[in-house]
């Protein structure tokens, strides 16, 4: 979109944009908010513009419109001395704004370094978001040896790892094959191995066992448990999830894990009803 004048038409009561602008500004609005979202995968150590770039694939001088305008809006703090760019206190207070809807996280924290420090391996905590799964949190055991790659704020397709599945095989049948419908073309893409077949079959064992074994189709060797957390509508709205190298994650043990992951989600859905009946 370049920077004239956007031209509007008077109608009774409102503007009417023409619909060639209207792509273009959310176009344009998608690639601000890939710049946020990629900020706030990087940490507080933020990017430099070429880093930006080159990480989302987008010209220079769109990156540098965009980066000024977020930085002109205060959801962008630019150092100059660096050349890094970071999230800025707009951005701050947007995720305060939100930090409501992460009651649950909050809830489920003490429990997540419970489960880390009993099994010495990692916990995520991830949340449903349509037709994707988001990790919202990560708690690491003390077992010398991962090869998970996940972090907060990372966010996969619906049914790629341990959480992630268990939260779609609480779905309907109806629900399951959208989701894999609509994220087939992603799969194939970035994780090969996530076939339609083989996600049937984990969903299909995840409800007989009510647990998800995850074995190594997102990262090689790396294998996940996981469990599904409801709500009082018996919805499914976030997972537990443990991985780990597969051979801390035999047959016994899975079980030994999933039995335990099944009790601390039933523990905070427990907790979340309570602190629902309280706040009504």
């Amino acid at each position: 979109m370049n920077d004239s004048v956007v031209q509007v038409t008077e109608l009774p009561g409102a503007l009417a944009v023409s619909p060639a602008v209207e792509v273009a500004g959310a176009q344009n609005l998608r690639r601000g908010l890939s710049v946020l979202r990629l900020l706030t995968r990087v940490g507080p150590g933020g990017l430099r513009k070429g880093e930006i770039v080159r990480r989302l694939c987008l010209n220079k001088a769109t990156t540098i419109r965009l980066t000024r305008t977020l930085v002109d809006e205060g959801f962008v703090l630019h150092d100059r001395a660096s050349g890094r760019y970071r999230l800025g206190p707009e951005a701050f207070a947007v995720g305060l704004a939100a930090e409501p809807s992460y009651e649950l996280q909050r809830l489920a924290a003490p429990a997540l370094r419970a489960l880390a420090a009993e099994t010495g391996d990692t916990v995520f905590f991830s949340v449903l978001h349509g037709y994707e799964s988001i990790c919202l949190s990560r708690e690491e055991g003390d077992f010398p040896i991962r090869n998970q790659l996940v972090k907060p704020g990372d966010r996969y397709p619906l049914g790629v790892g341990g959480g992630s599945c268990a939260l779609l095989a609480a779905l309907a049948d109806d629900e399951v094959a959208d989701v894999l419908a609509r994220n087939a073309a992603l799969r194939a893409e970035r994780f090969p191995r996530c076939t339609d077949d083989a996600l049937i079959a984990l969903v299909r064992d995840t409800r007989g066992r009510g647990y998800c074994v995850q074995p190594g189709l997102v990262i090689a060797d790396s294998w996940a448990v996981g469990a599904v957390v409801c709500d009082l509508n018996d919805r499914p709205v976030a997972a537990i999830s443990v991985a780990a190298i597969h051979s801390r994650l035999g047959t016994a043990r899975s079980a030994a894990v999933g039995n335990r992951l099944m009790l601390a989600s039933q523990e905070l859905a427990a907790l979340a009803g309570g602190a629902d009946a309280q706040d009504r």
